[in-house]
Protein backbone atom coordinates (compact mmCIF):
# COMPACT_ATOMS: atom_id res chain seq x y z
CA UNK A 1 0.00 0.00 0.00
CA UNK A 2 1.44 3.22 -1.06
CA UNK A 3 1.72 6.16 1.20
CA UNK A 4 -0.89 8.36 1.63
CA UNK A 5 -1.17 11.65 -0.39
CA UNK A 6 -3.99 13.45 1.40
CA UNK A 7 -3.03 16.03 3.64
CA UNK A 8 -5.12 16.30 6.79
CA UNK A 9 -4.09 19.67 8.06
CA UNK A 10 -4.96 21.10 4.77
CA UNK A 11 -8.15 19.67 4.68
CA UNK A 12 -9.21 21.03 8.24
CA UNK A 13 -8.55 24.07 6.95
CA UNK A 14 -10.41 23.80 3.35
CA UNK A 15 -13.10 22.91 5.91
CA UNK A 16 -13.30 25.14 7.48
CA UNK A 17 -13.64 28.01 4.73
CA UNK A 18 -16.55 25.92 3.64
CA UNK A 19 -19.20 28.05 5.78
CA UNK A 20 -18.05 31.20 2.94
CA UNK A 21 -20.28 29.54 0.11
CA UNK A 22 -23.23 30.36 2.31
CA UNK A 23 -23.24 33.76 1.60
CA UNK A 24 -20.62 33.63 -1.84
CA UNK A 25 -21.88 31.03 -4.04
CA UNK A 26 -19.23 32.17 -6.56
CA UNK A 27 -16.44 30.64 -4.75
CA UNK A 28 -17.55 27.21 -4.56
CA UNK A 29 -14.75 26.16 -7.71
CA UNK A 30 -11.86 28.32 -5.49
CA UNK A 31 -13.08 25.70 -2.34
CA UNK A 32 -12.67 22.57 -4.37
CA UNK A 33 -9.23 23.76 -5.64
CA UNK A 34 -8.48 23.64 -2.47
CA UNK A 35 -9.76 20.66 -1.83
CA UNK A 36 -7.99 18.81 -4.28
CA UNK A 37 -4.58 20.40 -3.85
CA UNK A 38 -5.02 18.46 -0.53
CA UNK A 39 -6.85 15.20 -1.21
CA UNK A 40 -4.05 14.91 -4.34
CA UNK A 41 -6.97 15.22 -6.75
CA UNK A 42 -7.30 17.02 -10.27
CA UNK A 43 -10.38 18.54 -10.35
CA UNK A 44 -13.80 18.33 -8.39
CA UNK A 45 -17.02 18.98 -9.37
CA UNK A 46 -20.73 19.11 -7.27
CA UNK A 47 -23.44 16.56 -8.37
CA UNK A 48 -27.37 16.19 -7.59
CA UNK A 49 -27.33 12.40 -7.28
CA UNK A 50 -31.06 12.36 -9.13
CA UNK A 51 -31.24 15.79 -11.03
CA UNK A 52 -27.69 16.12 -13.01
CA UNK A 53 -27.39 19.32 -15.05
CA UNK A 54 -24.67 20.58 -17.10
CA UNK A 55 -24.35 23.71 -14.83
CA UNK A 56 -23.05 22.60 -11.53
CA UNK A 57 -20.05 23.78 -10.05
CA UNK A 58 -16.50 22.43 -10.59
CA UNK A 59 -13.11 23.32 -10.77
CA UNK A 60 -11.77 24.73 -14.24
CA UNK A 61 -9.38 21.97 -14.66
CA UNK A 62 -12.52 19.56 -15.44
CA UNK A 63 -14.40 22.21 -16.89
CA UNK A 64 -13.95 20.07 -20.43
CA UNK A 65 -14.67 16.66 -18.98
CA UNK A 66 -17.65 17.95 -17.63
CA UNK A 67 -18.89 19.48 -20.82
CA UNK A 68 -17.95 16.27 -22.53
CA UNK A 69 -19.85 14.50 -19.75
CA UNK A 70 -23.09 15.89 -20.52
CA UNK A 71 -23.05 16.91 -24.36
CA UNK A 72 -22.48 13.46 -25.12
CA UNK A 73 -25.09 11.69 -22.97
CA UNK A 74 -21.96 9.72 -20.54
CA UNK A 75 -24.28 11.22 -17.57
CA UNK A 76 -26.77 8.82 -18.56
CA UNK A 77 -24.56 5.93 -18.67
CA UNK A 78 -22.22 6.95 -15.71
CA UNK A 79 -20.49 3.54 -14.52
CA UNK A 80 -19.74 5.44 -10.78
CA UNK A 81 -23.81 5.67 -10.86
CA UNK A 82 -23.47 2.88 -8.38
CA UNK A 83 -22.09 4.73 -5.90
CA UNK A 84 -25.72 6.26 -5.62
CA UNK A 85 -27.09 3.16 -3.31
CA UNK A 86 -24.06 3.23 -1.07
CA UNK A 87 -24.19 6.55 -0.13
CA UNK A 88 -27.87 6.88 -0.12
CA UNK A 89 -27.46 3.67 2.70
CA UNK A 90 -24.87 6.01 4.48
CA UNK A 91 -21.60 5.63 3.66
CA UNK A 92 -19.87 8.23 3.43
CA UNK A 93 -16.87 8.30 0.70
CA UNK A 94 -17.21 5.88 -2.40
CA UNK A 95 -14.55 5.22 -4.74
CA UNK A 96 -14.09 3.23 -7.90
CA UNK A 97 -12.62 -0.17 -5.81
CA UNK A 98 -16.04 0.05 -4.18
CA UNK A 99 -18.31 -0.21 -7.06
CA UNK A 100 -16.55 -1.56 -9.87
CA UNK A 101 -13.87 -4.47 -10.48
CA UNK A 102 -10.43 -3.69 -12.28
CA UNK A 103 -11.88 -6.35 -15.10
CA UNK A 104 -15.29 -3.69 -15.37
CA UNK A 105 -12.83 -0.88 -15.43
CA UNK A 106 -10.71 -2.03 -18.28
CA UNK A 107 -13.67 -2.98 -20.06
CA UNK A 108 -15.91 0.11 -19.21
CA UNK A 109 -16.19 2.70 -22.44
CA UNK A 110 -16.50 5.43 -19.66
CA UNK A 111 -13.14 4.76 -17.72
CA UNK A 112 -11.62 3.73 -21.33
CA UNK A 113 -12.80 6.50 -23.79
CA UNK A 114 -13.94 9.38 -21.73
CA UNK A 115 -11.72 9.49 -18.43
CA UNK A 116 -8.38 8.29 -20.66
CA UNK A 117 -8.73 10.96 -22.64
CA UNK A 118 -8.22 13.51 -20.26
CA UNK A 119 -5.45 11.09 -18.42
CA UNK A 120 -8.18 10.77 -15.60
CA UNK A 121 -8.97 7.26 -13.85
CA UNK A 122 -9.36 6.83 -9.91
CA UNK A 123 -12.26 8.44 -7.92
CA UNK A 124 -13.93 8.99 -4.96
CA UNK A 125 -17.58 10.55 -4.23
CA UNK A 126 -18.28 12.00 -0.66
CA UNK A 127 -22.15 12.11 -0.56
CA UNK A 128 -23.64 14.82 1.83
CA UNK A 129 -26.98 16.50 1.76
CA UNK A 130 -29.16 19.07 1.36
CA UNK A 131 -32.75 18.72 2.65
CA UNK A 132 -33.75 15.94 1.34
CA UNK A 133 -31.27 15.63 -2.11
CA UNK A 134 -28.30 13.50 -2.19
CA UNK A 135 -24.92 15.89 -3.66
CA UNK A 136 -21.92 14.31 -4.30
CA UNK A 137 -18.21 16.02 -4.53
CA UNK A 138 -16.76 13.99 -6.61
CA UNK A 139 -12.67 14.28 -6.44
CA UNK A 140 -10.61 13.12 -10.23
CA UNK A 141 -7.34 11.90 -10.08
CA UNK A 142 -5.07 10.70 -12.61
CA UNK A 143 -3.90 7.02 -13.00
CA UNK A 144 -0.45 8.09 -11.89
CA UNK A 145 -1.88 9.17 -9.15
CA UNK A 146 -3.23 6.25 -7.87
CA UNK A 147 -6.65 5.21 -6.58
CA UNK A 148 -7.82 6.86 -3.12
CA UNK A 149 -7.19 3.89 -0.32
CA UNK A 150 -8.56 3.01 2.58
CA UNK A 151 -6.62 5.62 4.79
CA UNK A 152 -7.70 8.57 2.53
CA UNK A 153 -11.21 7.55 2.60
CA UNK A 154 -11.42 7.73 6.46
CA UNK A 155 -9.98 11.33 6.33
CA UNK A 156 -11.91 12.60 3.53
CA UNK A 157 -14.83 10.85 5.57
CA UNK A 158 -14.86 14.05 7.79
CA UNK A 159 -16.05 16.72 4.78
CA UNK A 160 -19.50 15.33 4.82
CA UNK A 161 -20.96 16.66 7.85
CA UNK A 162 -19.58 20.02 7.24
CA UNK A 163 -20.73 20.03 4.03
CA UNK A 164 -24.40 18.70 4.94
CA UNK A 165 -24.08 21.58 7.34
CA UNK A 166 -22.94 24.15 4.58
CA UNK A 167 -25.35 22.67 1.96
CA UNK A 168 -28.74 23.29 4.39
CA UNK A 169 -27.72 26.26 5.77
CA UNK A 170 -27.30 27.53 2.16
CA UNK A 171 -30.12 26.40 1.47
CA UNK A 172 -31.61 27.73 3.57
CA UNK A 173 -30.23 31.53 3.56
CA UNK A 174 -30.75 31.38 -0.23
CA UNK A 175 -34.85 30.89 0.07
CA UNK A 176 -35.03 33.63 2.67
CA UNK A 177 -32.88 35.68 0.58
CA UNK A 178 -35.23 34.87 -3.03
CA UNK A 179 -38.76 35.77 -0.93
CA UNK A 180 -37.13 38.73 0.60
CA UNK A 181 -36.67 39.74 -3.02
CA UNK A 182 -39.25 39.21 -4.21
CA UNK A 183 -41.55 41.06 -1.35
CA UNK A 184 -39.52 43.81 -1.95
CA UNK A 185 -40.34 44.26 -5.75
CA UNK A 186 -43.89 43.77 -4.43
CA UNK A 187 -43.66 46.02 -2.73
CA UNK A 188 -42.62 48.70 -5.14
CA UNK A 189 -45.52 47.40 -7.70
CA UNK A 190 -43.13 45.37 -10.10
CA UNK A 191 -43.85 42.19 -11.30
CA UNK A 192 -41.45 39.31 -11.34
CA UNK A 193 -40.27 35.52 -11.29
CA UNK A 194 -37.36 33.84 -10.33
CA UNK A 195 -36.53 30.89 -12.86
CA UNK A 196 -33.92 27.89 -11.71
CA UNK A 197 -31.26 26.84 -13.58
CA UNK A 198 -34.07 24.42 -15.45
CA UNK A 199 -36.48 27.35 -16.26
CA UNK A 200 -38.53 26.04 -13.70
CA UNK A 201 -40.34 28.77 -11.41
CA UNK A 202 -39.23 28.87 -8.04
CA UNK A 203 -41.06 31.92 -6.98
CA UNK A 204 -43.23 35.19 -8.31
CA UNK A 205 -44.92 37.96 -6.09
CA UNK A 206 -47.83 39.37 -6.17
CA UNK A 207 -47.67 41.89 -8.91
CA UNK A 208 -46.81 39.55 -11.70
CA UNK A 209 -50.31 37.16 -10.78
CA UNK A 210 -52.19 40.22 -11.14
CA UNK A 211 -50.59 40.49 -15.21
CA UNK A 212 -51.52 36.91 -15.86
CA UNK A 213 -53.62 35.79 -18.63
CA UNK A 214 -54.51 33.07 -21.08
CA UNK A 215 -51.61 34.69 -23.04
CA UNK A 216 -49.19 35.03 -20.02
CA UNK A 217 -49.15 32.81 -16.88
CA UNK A 218 -47.37 29.67 -14.87
CA UNK A 219 -48.63 26.48 -15.67
CA UNK A 220 -47.02 23.22 -14.21
CA UNK A 221 -44.45 25.30 -12.37
CA UNK A 222 -43.41 26.48 -16.04
CA UNK A 223 -44.01 29.50 -17.79
CA UNK A 224 -46.23 29.58 -20.18
CA UNK A 225 -46.15 31.97 -23.15
CA UNK A 226 -48.34 32.55 -26.18
CA UNK A 227 -46.43 34.80 -28.28
CA UNK A 228 -44.63 32.32 -30.39
CA UNK A 229 -41.09 35.19 -30.86
CA UNK A 230 -41.14 35.24 -27.32
CA UNK A 231 -41.39 31.63 -26.61
CA UNK A 232 -38.53 30.77 -28.75
CA UNK A 233 -36.70 33.28 -26.99
CA UNK A 234 -37.46 32.62 -23.44
CA UNK A 235 -36.44 29.02 -24.42
CA UNK A 236 -33.18 29.51 -25.54
CA UNK A 237 -32.17 31.83 -22.57
CA UNK A 238 -33.22 29.13 -20.96
CA UNK A 239 -31.04 25.98 -23.19
CA UNK A 240 -28.13 28.59 -22.56
CA UNK A 241 -28.12 29.01 -18.58
CA UNK A 242 -28.92 25.28 -18.54
CA UNK A 243 -25.13 24.53 -20.25
CA UNK A 244 -22.85 27.46 -18.08
CA UNK A 245 -21.57 26.53 -15.04
CA UNK A 246 -23.47 27.33 -11.99
CA UNK A 247 -21.40 30.10 -11.03
CA UNK A 248 -20.73 31.52 -14.49
CA UNK A 249 -21.97 35.33 -15.30
CA UNK A 250 -25.41 35.51 -17.02
CA UNK A 251 -26.21 38.00 -19.34
CA UNK A 252 -29.13 40.12 -19.12
CA UNK A 253 -31.91 39.63 -21.66
CA UNK A 254 -34.53 41.74 -22.84
CA UNK A 255 -37.44 40.92 -24.75
CA UNK A 256 -41.31 41.57 -25.60
CA UNK A 257 -44.53 39.32 -25.61
CA UNK A 258 -47.16 40.71 -27.79
CA UNK A 259 -50.97 39.94 -26.69
CA UNK A 260 -53.55 39.39 -28.64
CA UNK A 261 -56.34 41.38 -26.27
CA UNK A 262 -53.70 43.70 -24.23
CA UNK A 263 -50.77 45.68 -25.46
CA UNK A 264 -47.66 43.94 -25.20
CA UNK A 265 -45.15 42.79 -21.89
CA UNK A 266 -41.69 44.30 -22.01
CA UNK A 267 -39.53 41.54 -20.15
CA UNK A 268 -36.16 41.76 -18.64
CA UNK A 269 -34.43 38.94 -17.24
CA UNK A 270 -31.62 39.99 -14.98
CA UNK A 271 -29.28 37.09 -12.94
CA UNK A 272 -29.93 35.91 -9.09
CA UNK A 273 -27.04 36.85 -7.36
CA UNK A 274 -26.04 36.85 -4.05
CA UNK A 275 -27.19 33.71 -1.97
CA UNK A 276 -30.01 32.54 -3.90
CA UNK A 277 -27.78 31.60 -6.56
CA UNK A 278 -26.38 28.53 -4.45
CA UNK A 279 -26.69 25.46 -6.61
CA UNK A 280 -28.59 23.88 -3.68
CA UNK A 281 -31.43 26.19 -4.39
CA UNK A 282 -30.96 27.03 -7.73
CA UNK A 283 -32.22 30.32 -8.09
CA UNK A 284 -30.62 31.66 -11.91
CA UNK A 285 -32.85 34.54 -13.21
CA UNK A 286 -35.69 37.15 -12.29
CA UNK A 287 -37.72 38.10 -15.05
CA UNK A 288 -38.71 42.01 -14.26
CA UNK A 289 -41.72 42.67 -16.41
CA UNK A 290 -43.71 45.87 -17.51
CA UNK A 291 -47.37 45.89 -18.50
CA UNK A 292 -47.66 48.84 -21.35
CA UNK A 293 -51.65 47.86 -20.41
CA UNK A 294 -51.64 49.55 -16.86
CA UNK A 295 -51.72 52.48 -16.46
CA UNK A 296 -49.51 54.15 -13.95
CA UNK A 297 -48.89 57.16 -12.70
CA UNK A 298 -46.57 59.20 -9.94
CA UNK A 299 -47.96 60.08 -6.18
CA UNK A 300 -48.98 63.56 -5.88
CA UNK A 301 -46.57 63.99 -2.67
CA UNK A 302 -43.38 63.63 -5.48
CA UNK A 303 -45.29 65.80 -7.92
CA UNK A 304 -45.47 68.50 -5.10
CA UNK A 305 -41.92 68.25 -4.24
CA UNK A 306 -40.46 67.53 -7.31
CA UNK A 307 -41.92 70.49 -9.29
CA UNK A 308 -43.59 73.08 -7.01
CA UNK A 309 -47.14 71.95 -7.78
CA UNK A 310 -49.94 73.00 -5.63
CA UNK A 311 -51.93 69.55 -3.97
CA UNK A 312 -54.49 70.22 -7.14
CA UNK A 313 -52.22 70.92 -9.66
CA UNK A 314 -50.68 67.44 -8.34
CA UNK A 315 -53.82 65.43 -8.27
CA UNK A 316 -54.05 66.02 -11.80
CA UNK A 317 -51.03 65.71 -13.47
CA UNK A 318 -51.13 62.30 -11.78
CA UNK A 319 -53.86 61.50 -13.53
CA UNK A 320 -52.73 63.05 -17.14
CA UNK A 321 -49.58 60.95 -16.99
CA UNK A 322 -52.13 57.72 -16.20
CA UNK A 323 -53.02 59.23 -20.08
CA UNK A 324 -56.57 60.58 -18.81
CA UNK A 325 -57.68 63.39 -20.88
CA UNK A 326 -58.13 66.67 -19.08
CA UNK A 327 -61.70 66.23 -19.52
CA UNK A 328 -61.78 62.72 -18.29
CA UNK A 329 -59.53 64.22 -15.06
CA UNK A 330 -61.87 66.80 -14.45
CA UNK A 331 -65.04 64.73 -13.91
CA UNK A 332 -62.98 62.43 -12.00
CA UNK A 333 -61.79 64.79 -9.84
CA UNK A 334 -65.21 66.86 -9.50
CA UNK A 335 -63.91 70.34 -11.15
CA UNK A 336 -64.97 72.38 -13.78
CA UNK A 337 -63.31 71.67 -17.18
CA UNK A 338 -62.18 75.48 -17.43
CA UNK A 339 -60.50 74.64 -13.83
CA UNK A 340 -58.75 72.07 -14.91
CA UNK A 341 -57.67 73.75 -17.88
CA UNK A 342 -55.86 76.59 -15.88
CA UNK A 343 -54.33 74.00 -13.74
CA UNK A 344 -52.90 72.37 -16.55
CA UNK A 345 -51.34 75.40 -18.17
CA UNK A 346 -49.54 75.79 -14.59
CA UNK A 347 -48.67 72.76 -14.41
CA UNK A 348 -47.16 73.20 -18.32
CA UNK A 349 -45.15 76.17 -16.43
CA UNK A 350 -43.96 74.61 -13.44
CA UNK A 351 -42.46 71.43 -14.89
CA UNK A 352 -41.24 73.22 -17.73
CA UNK A 353 -43.24 71.58 -20.68
CA UNK A 354 -45.70 72.69 -23.64
CA UNK A 355 -48.02 70.09 -24.29
CA UNK A 356 -49.61 67.26 -23.08
CA UNK A 357 -47.34 64.54 -24.70
CA UNK A 358 -44.22 66.40 -23.19
CA UNK A 359 -45.99 65.98 -19.60
CA UNK A 360 -46.34 62.45 -20.03
CA UNK A 361 -43.13 61.73 -21.10
CA UNK A 362 -41.56 63.87 -17.96
CA UNK A 363 -43.60 62.43 -15.66
CA UNK A 364 -43.38 58.56 -16.85
CA UNK A 365 -39.08 58.77 -16.06
CA UNK A 366 -40.94 59.30 -11.93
Amino acid sequence: MRTSVVDEQALLSVSSRLGDAVINPTIWPEIMEQICIAAGATGAGLLQSDARTPDVPRTASIDELFRRYFAEGWHLRDARQKCVPRLLAGESVVTDQDINTAEEIERSDYYQNLLASFGLKWFAGIGFWSGSALWVLTLQRTQRAGPFEPSETRMLSTLRERLTEVATLSSSVGRIALTSGMRALDGLGEPAIALDRLGFVLDMNAAAEEIFDDEFRVRGRRLFVRDPQAKSLLDAFIARSCIMPDTGPLAVTTFVVRRRAKRPLFIRIVPIAGAARAPFVGGRALLLMSDLSRKSHPQTDVLVQTFGLSRAEARLASLIAAGISPEQAAEELGIACVTARNQLKAVFAKTDTHRQSELVALLSRL
